[in-house]
């Protein structure tokens, strides 16, 4: 694990008394925190000072980056904690930690553990959750959440919050081209992500990078599961069950009911789907 602070000072912590257990996602109680998931691309100063606002990072507490979805982490974390100094927040508020497979020293899991703000930044949410699934790191993030911490990721930040995780890869087409061509069966790659939107799939960059087809395809394939597309500059700020649009775009959410799905030479068929497009401000239920 790589402490990064080219850009941050140290936080000076007391002993928050939690007792850190292996454990998954159904151990912790109903949460008392918020998610903040952000479709991508740039990041407004109103859709920061959103987060901000709802994390309540600007009357106390202090914020974790965790950048280890991206390629260049340091990078990541450098310009994860610009955009909230660029608001007026101080440095001292933030810092990072880089975790690596196999290495969660105890003081960076209980700083996670009394976190007021988890962010996670962009890159291949496959590479961080390599790095977190089954560790201390996915346990203290669920128990910050549970206990009232807002926990926020942009892009591949936004992926990992689903329990079913998209994770960009094609199994028909592993040539990566940015296009979703067809509604196929067994074509969309599924992993397990952190699980803190248990029956929800969250897919970003959306309207954007026209990925319609592959919601389309993951709501075929997954009946009774909210199926969310993000666009860029925007988010969904979620409060227990209920998700609200904030910043400059749209979101989609396509529901399947799982009354009519099919398939027929591996092409997907399906009937009564559900589709809303949601403008900022307007709000849905997850379940």
């Amino acid at each position: 694990m790589k402490l990064l602070s080219s850009f941050f000072l140290l936080l000076i912590y007391a002993s928050f008394g939690f007792a850190q257990e292996a454990g998954s996602a159904e151990m912790f109680p109903a949460p008392a925190g918020k998610l903040f998931i952000i479709g991508g691309g740039k990041r407004p100063p109103a859709l920061v000072q959103s987060l901000v606002q709802a994390s309540g990072l600007d009357t106390g507490g202090y914020a974790i980056i965790l950048p280890m979805a991206s390629s260049e982490p340091d990078t990541a974390a450098y310009y994860g904690i610009r955009q909230f100094t660029k608001q007026g927040l101080a440095a001292e508020k933030f810092r990072a930690y880089n975790f690596a497979k196999g290495d969660y020293p105890k003081a960076a899991i209980d700083s996670l553990l009394g976190a007021r703000l988890i962010y996670i930044t962009g890159g291949d949410q496959n590479r961080f959750m390599e790095v977190v699934l089954g560790s201390p790191v996915y346990d203290a993030i669920h128990q910050a959440y549970s206990n009232g911490a807002t926990i926020a990721g942009t892009s591949a930040g936004a992926a990992v919050m689903s329990r079913k995780m998209i994770t960009g890869n094609e199994y028909k087409h592993p040539e990566y081209t940015g296009d979703y061509r067809t509604i196929e069966a067994e074509n969309i790659e599924i992993k397990e992500g952190l699980g803190l939107l248990p029956e929800a799939i969250v897919d970003q960059h959306f309207v954007y990078r026209m990925r319609m087809n592959r919601l389309i395809t993951v709501a075929l394939e997954n009946p009774n599961e909210a199926c969310i597309g993000i666009d860029e500059s925007t988010a969904i700020l979620v409060e227990g069950n209920l998700a609200t649009v904030v910043g400059g775009y749209q979101v989609i959410l396509l529901r399947n009911p799982g009354k009519d799905s099919r398939e027929m030479n591996g092409l997907l068929g399906g009937r009564g789907l559900e589709l809303s497009v949601l403008l900022p401000g307007d709000g849905f239920r997850l379940k």
